[in-house]
C-alpha cells in the first residue's frame, strides 16, 4: 500500500516535471496553455471511447480555466522583503513592548 502510494506520488512528480510546471513562471504559463488546448479534444476522445453520449455544445459550455496573474518570483520576494522589514523593526518593538509592559506591571502594583 505504502509503496503504491509513493509510487503514485512519484509519477504525479515526474509528469509534473516533464510538463514544466516545476520550471520557471514562463514554462508554468506555456504548459498551462498547452493543457486548455488539449483538454477539450482529450475529453471528447475519453467519452467516445467510453461510449458516453457528449454533444460538442456541451463540450463549449465547459467552465473556462481561471486566469491566474501570479508570480512566484514576484510573491517570493514580496516575503523576503517582509520578513528582512520585520527582523530590522524587531529590536525597536521588543524595546517598545518592554516599555508598555512594564508600565503595565505598575500599574497594577500601585
Amino acid at each position: 500500500r505504502f509503496l503504491f502510494k509513493g509510487g503514485l506520488a512519484g509519477a504525479a512528480v515526474y509528469v509534473a516535471y516533464d510538463m514544466g510546471l516545476l520550471g520557471s513562471g514562463i514554462e508554468g504559463a506555456e504548459a498551462l496553455k498547452k493543457a486548455q488546448e488539449t483538454l477539450p479534444p482529450a475529453i471528447q476522445e475519453w467519452t467516445d471511447y467510453l461510449g458516453w453520449e457528449v454533444r460538442a455544445a456541451q463540450l463549449i459550455s465547459l467552465p473556462s480555466t481561471p486566469k491566474i496573474d501570479f508570480s512566484l518570483s514576484a510573491s517570493w520576494n514580496k516575503g523576503v522583503h517582509r520578513v528582512m522589514s520585520a527582523l530590522s523593526a524587531a529590536p525597536s518593538r521588543a524595546c517598545e513592548y518592554t516599555v508598555e509592559g512594564w508600565k503595565y506591571v505598575k500599574d497594577l502594583v500601585k
